[in-house]
């Protein structure tokens, strides 16, 4: 399967996510600049996480209104996979790719440090590697990763199964409601999540717990 990577200013995990994308795949990501306005013909758009254009507004928000989000925002409605890390949840929030937002973190201070997800939802096409219930470790790293949504949104993500991932044994790091870390589009081919998979995908790093993340998303066989 092509993936490609998004490239804006301020994004630095951009590195982190082409390797872990060439490692699982073989095959190194396309990178595409924010003024791009067409996309290649790629399976899986990856927007990793940083902190694009200084966090300044709200995080995302700029980034979100750059021209490539709306090269992106018609991939998405093609059927294209899409995932956000990090700032790229924050970005897929802005751009209204995804419902909910994410605030402050309720400590008020980054948080940066190994929590613990459950695999809600393992039946989309980023969880099939996993079981759901599961529960993997997950590298987060972030200021504004509190997780909000109204009465009716959340009660109709819960029943739709939209949510896909979340803090488990009381290690939620930012005060997400319903503990949430990860929510998926209803058409099922948008996720974003705060935590960072693709820095734990090897030994080198300690485990290997986000491989089946990007081995589903990639359709290829979790080693």
């Amino acid at each position: 399967m092509k993936s490609a990577v998004l490239q804006l200013p301020g994004l630095n995990r951009d590195r982190d996510m082409i390797a872990a994308l060439t490692k699982i795949s073989g095959h190194a990501p396309v990178t595409i600049w924010q003024t791009e306005t067409s996309l290649p013909d790629v399976d899986l758009i990856v927007i990793p996480g940083g902190f694009s254009y200084g966090d300044y507004l709200r995080c995302g928000a700029i980034a979100a209104r750059m021209p490539v989000m709306q090269a992106v925002k018609a991939a998405a409605e093609r059927g294209v996979k899409v995932l956000g890390v990090c700032n790229g949840f924050q970005i897929l929030l802005e751009a209204g790719l995804l419902p909910g937002a994410l605030m402050r973190n309720a400590s008020l201070k980054f948080v940066c440090k190994e929590i613990k997800l459950e695999v809600v939802n393992a039946e989309t096409d980023f969880t099939r590697a996993y079981a759901k219930g599961q529960i993997i470790r997950c590298p987060v790293a972030h200021h504004d990763g509190n997780y909000f949504a109204d009465a009716e949104t959340l009660n109709a993500i819960e029943g739709n199964g939209q949510v896909v991932f979340r803090y488990a044994d009381g290690t939620n790091p930012n005060g997400s409601i319903n503990d949430i870390a990860g929510v998926i589009n209803e058409k099922g081919n948008v996720l974003g999540m705060m935590p960072h998979p693709e820095n734990l995908i090897e030994a080198a790093h300690g485990g290997n717990d986000g491989r089946g993340l990007f081995a589903s998303a990639l359709d290829v066989i979790a080693a």
